[in-house]
C-alpha cells in the first residue's frame, strides 16, 4: 500500500490519470497502513470484522465505508480476508489484488511453504483482478523470484514481498491508463 501511495505521488497520478489514493481501509485498527495513511494526509478507516455477526454483514459495512469515497478502483494490499460474492460483484472490474505466488499456482494461504514443499525452482507474486473464485482473476503482472537451496518460507516471503512493491504500483498505473 505504501508503495502505491508513493508511486501515486511521485508519478503524478492525479494529473496523469485524474486518480489519487482517497482512503486506506483496514479490518485491523493496528494495521501499519492506517498510520502511514494518516501521516500522508490520507483518510484512514478501521472497521473491525469481529464486531459483525457474519462475513456478509462485515462486507456490507465495508462497502458502505469504501463507497463514501466514490472509488473508481479498489486496490487490496495486505487485506487478508476472503470477500463475499456480493462485495466482489459490487466492485466488478475495478477490484485488484496482489498475491504472493505465481498464479495460478498456490492460491490461498501458505504460498511460500507450499512452493518449497513442491520443490519449485521459482516463486513470485501476481497482480490480478479479483473475482468470486479465490485468486483466479485475470493476471495483470507477475514477478519471478528464484527459490534458493537455503530458502525458508520466511526468506522467500521477504524476497517476494520486495518484488510485490515493485510490480503493484505500475500494474495499478497501467490499469488506470486502460480505464480512460
Amino acid at each position: 500500500m505504501a508503495a502505491i501511495v508513493r508511486a501515486a505521488a511521485q508519478d503524478h497520478w492525479n494529473q496523469r490519470f485524474n486518480a489519487r489514493v482517497a482512503a486506506v481501509v483496514s479490518n485491523r485498527s493496528d494495521a501499519q497502513g492506517l498510520a502511514f495513511a494518516k501521516e500522508n494526509g490520507i483518510a484512514a478507516v478501521a472497521l473491525d470484522h469481529k464486531k459483525f455477526a457474519t462475513r456478509e454483514d462485515f462486507d456490507t459495512a465495508l462497502m458502505r465505508e469504501i463507497d463514501k469515497f466514490s472509488p473508481s478502483l479498489v486496490v487490496l494490499a495486505g487485506f487478508m480476508r476472503i470477500l463475499t460474492p456480493a462485495f466482489v460483484q459490487h466492485y466488478a472490474g475495478r477490484l485488484l489484488n496482489i498475491h504472493p505466488s505465481l498464479l495460478p499456482a498456490f492460491p490461498g494461504l501458505n504460498t511460500h511453504q507450499r512452493a518449497l514443499d513442491a520443490g519449485c525452482q521459482f516463486a513470485g507474486a501476481t497482480v490480478h483482478h479479483v473475482t468470486t473464485e479465490l485468486d483466479h482473476g485475470h493476471i495483470l503482472a507477475q514477478a519471478v523470484v528464484p527459490i534458493l537451496p537455503t530458502d525458508t518460507a520466511a526468506s522467500l516471503a521477504a524476497r517476494v514481498l520486495s518484488q510485490e512493491h515493485l510490480i503493484y504500483p505500475p500494474a495499478v498505473a497501467r490499469f488506470l491508463t486502460s480505464a480512460d
